[in-house]
């Protein structure tokens, strides 16, 4: 019996001092940094020399993949529609809305024989940001029983006035308060760059939110005062982007330099006559594969206007969106709105996303990748951006090898505001697209008769636009 005693306690002193456990220390001590330390061998020539070169370099420059940057050098296309111009949204971050104005643009230019032509973004984007304040206190009356650390209240105070958007609210905006072109309702300091105003009208809404949650008055009493509110963020809203016209003239030249007379226009009766385009008639597709295909989903919040449905989407494979973008780019000669993660394995100075392009794992000797559905569970990558498709490089079998994209940041911008995005990077990193309804087969419209899968704000897949 001694002689057990007298080897187990042996054993335990060897598991102790080599670091086997016993020792509730989940730290770094000694031991665990030593077996680090002897992990990087500092005094190899090759540890010496990566040392020397990522510690004075921006590392990526240093894992550009030459092999595969000479391999992009094709920007034909074997189909693809006539821009009407590359537009800037500059320092803001309503790519959702010019991304949705580019695609009715296109079609009154087409219509009328434009060279170039631009919707107003500041006149729908006044009117975003007047509906989204409006939501914020209306939800604040809704929920100030609530306790501040309640997670739907914590989520409303993040960022109370957002710039960013989807598609859902493209619509509403648009239905509502129609369009205007460009030149009636130019662009302001504020509407370009928007983190100024944006600081002025979240200071201001949330100091109305702790007015409206410490306020013993009725509901009906808080709304009278939430009137009263929205006149100085509207105050706010005209002096930085000015006030938008009820009624305006506007005539055309077309490219064959024909003037049109003036006539005169409301902006609903500009969207009826001129643009002629009724976006209801599209919807929201997504490749979510955390979430269960062909099925119906919406996600709470994501909009900007009381009593209007939250973004709602059909979660389909890849595969699907494909096909349907596919079809709708090349039969119905129509561009496409879409949402992606733009910046991921983007060769910002050509415009071109592929994979690979940046090789971190040749510098590093660690292998970074992830599956499309770790990398949205583990909140590695959102929908961040929202671009237009506007052509399509194919096969002789006829699948897509690259795509044609407007962006909206500018000439400067890739190669004349144009992006290319190859065929797999469609795959790892484009989250939704917008679809005309009547592309959908008899099936899928089925699926849309179903009533959603409420997702809450905070949801792995909940798009970077609206934050």
């Amino acid at each position: 019996m001694k002689t057990l005693q007298k080897t187990l306690i042996a054993l335990a002193l060897f598991l102790f001092v080599f670091g086997y456990g016993f020792s509730n220390d989940k730290g770094i001590t000694p031991e665990l940094l030593k077996t680090l330390e002897n992990s990087v061998n500092v005094n190899s020539p090759q540890t010496q020399a990566l040392i020397n070169a990522i510690s004075k370099n921006d590392i990526k420059k240093l894992v550009e993949n030459k092999k595969v940057r000479d391999e992009l050098f094709d920007r034909n296309f074997s189909f693809k529609l006539k821009t009407k111009g590359i537009t800037n949204q500059k320092g803001s971050g309503r790519c959702w809305l010019f991304a949705g104005l580019n695609i009715l643009r296109y079609k009154v230019a087409e219509r009328l024989g434009l060279e170039k032509f631009e919707l107003s973004q500041n006149y729908s984007f006044f009117y975003d940001k007047l509906e989204k304040a409006n939501l914020f206190l209306e939800k604040v009356i809704e929920t100030r029983n609530r306790k501040i650390g309640d997670r739907t209240v914590d989520y409303l105070f993040k960022n109370p006035i957002p710039d960013g958007g989807q598609w859902n609210m493209v619509v509403d905006l648009i239905d509502k308060y129609g369009v205007v072109p460009k030149e009636v309702m130019p662009e302001t300091y504020h509407s370009s760059s928007t983190g100024g105003v944006n600081r002025i009208l979240s200071t201001l809404l949330r100091k109305y939110a702790a007015e409206l949650r410490e306020s013993r008055k009725s509901e009906k009493e808080l709304r009278k005062q939430k009137v009263e509110m929205l006149k100085n963020v509207y105050r706010v809203l005209v002096y930085s982007f000015g006030k938008p016209p009820k009624k305006f003239k506007w005539r055309y030249k077309d490219k064959d330099q024909k003037l049109s007379p003036w006539k005169e226009y409301t902006p609903k009766s500009f969207l009826t006559e001129v643009v002629k385009t009724n976006i209801d008639d599209y919807i929201t597709l997504y490749n979510c594969p955390a979430k269960e295909y062909y099925k119906l989903y919406s996600i709470s919040l994501d909009k900007d206007m009381v009593n209007k449905p939250d973004l709602t989407f059909l979660n389909l494979p890849i595969k699907d969106l494909k096909e349907l973008t596919l079809n709708t780019l090349t039969n119905d000669k129509e561009p496409v709105w879409f949402g992606c993660d733009v910046g991921k394995e983007l060769w910002s100075k050509e415009g071109i996303m592929a994979p690979n392009v940046y090789d971190y794992q040749a510098l590093f000797g660690i292998d970074f990748s992830m599956t499309k559905k770790q990398r949205i569970l583990y909140r590695h990558s959102v929908p961040t951006h929202a671009m237009v498709f506007t052509g399509v490089d194919l096969d002789t079998s006829n699948r897509p090898i690259k795509w044609l994209v407007e962006n909206s940041w500018g000439q400067k911008a890739g190669k004349n505001g144009m992006f290319i995005m190859y065929d797999k990077w469609f795959d790892y990193y484009l989250y939704e697209v917008v679809i005309p309804k009547k592309n959908l087969s008899q099936k899928l419209q089925k699926l849309l008769q179903k009533k959603p899968i409420s997702l809450p704000p905070w949801d792995p897949m909940y798009d970077f636009f609206s934050h």
